[in-house]
């Protein structure tokens, strides 16, 4: 498709012939959790698997800024994880800027996604709201579907069997014991790290960004680097054991450390971490096991 002139062309993600004829998961996706893997699930028994979210809504609606779960380059990892359970396809993501999108009464968003976005059919969970305001629901989702000629497919929540809304203190109406980012945030806020792996689907997998390894440093076992390196939220400060550091393909376990203001990693065997300053790493990615017995120790 040849590009257009002047200033109101649309992104490249909000035309792109791929999504025609696809079947699109509905959500935010933070912390592609076990609930939003189960959409991408249902999306792929009925056609080739999308996921739609947007981007800019902290930024448009005011809200605090806070770090992602996932850090944006390691999501495609993720969703490579998910294509076995997908019929061997992996899921796509596409991102839609927030600002064009918020004023989009229930109807005209679902006329979005059949006329400009070509899709086929949608996937959302029971609680998924919609359109300026959150004025839609998953009923006005179906019937607006029906209306455009879309295929839609409204899933049960997948729930967390930990229960512990009482102890989230959410003001969220959507709160009922459903598996959620707001729950992820909440274990790892805990430190809590087989709680964490057990929404997740797979262990939490932070990512420090290697670029100015000037601010690093390294001892014989230890390598050390401030908390603004992050790319995306640690757990709270502590020890975390059953840890390890990817370094290409070679997996190093370490034990983590988390302080007010560096993450540690200490490795169980001398010299381990010398490759790690030796090589032109631009990121580095540290596994956080979910170990039997509680991974963290409070400092």
């Amino acid at each position: 498709m040849g590009s257009q002139s002047g200033t109101d062309e649309e992104p490249p993600s909000e035309r792109l012939p791929i999504l025609t004829g696809g079947i699109v998961a509905l959500g935010k996706f933070d912390a592609l959790h076990i609930g939003h893997r189960e959409l991408a699930i249902q999306a792929a028994k009925r056609g080739i698997p999308f996921l739609l979210s947007f981007v800019g809504m902290a930024e448009v609606l005011g809200w605090e800024p806070r770090a992602p779960i996932v850090a944006e380059c390691d999501r495609k990892r993720i969703l490579s994880s998910w294509a076995p359970y997908c019929g061997n396809v992996m899921p796509r993501e596409l991102q839609i800027d927030f600002s064009k999108v918020r004023y989009l009464t229930p109807c005209q968003f679902v006329e979005k996604l059949s006329k400009e976005l070509g899709v086929r059919g949608v996937v959302a969970g029971e609680n998924y709201r919609f359109g300026y305001r959150a004025a839609g629901d998953a009923s006005d989702l179906v019937k607006l579907c029906e209306e455009y000629g879309l295929e839609a497919y409204i899933i049960n929540s997948v729930m967390d069997t930990n229960q512990i809304s009482g102890a989230l203190n959410s003001n969220d109406g959507k709160e009922r014991g459903q598996v959620s980012s707001t729950r992820v945030r909440y274990a790892l806020h805990k430190g809590d790290m087989k709680y964490v792996s057990e929404l997740l689907g797979r262990n939490h997998r932070l990512i420090l960004m290697m670029e100015d390894q000037e601010r690093f440093t390294s001892e014989r076992n230890r390598l050390s680097a401030p908390k603004s390196c992050l790319l995306n939220l640690a757990p709270k400060e502590g020890l975390y054991e059953n840890c390890s550091v990817l370094i290409d393909k070679n997996v190093i376990p370490c034990r983590v450390i988390v302080d007010t203001t560096d993450i540690h990693l200490e490795c169980y065997e001398v010299d381990s971490f010398s490759c790690v300053t030796s090589q032109d790493l631009k990121i580095l990615g540290i596994d956080f096991g979910s170990p039997e017995l509680d991974g963290v120790q409070i400092l």
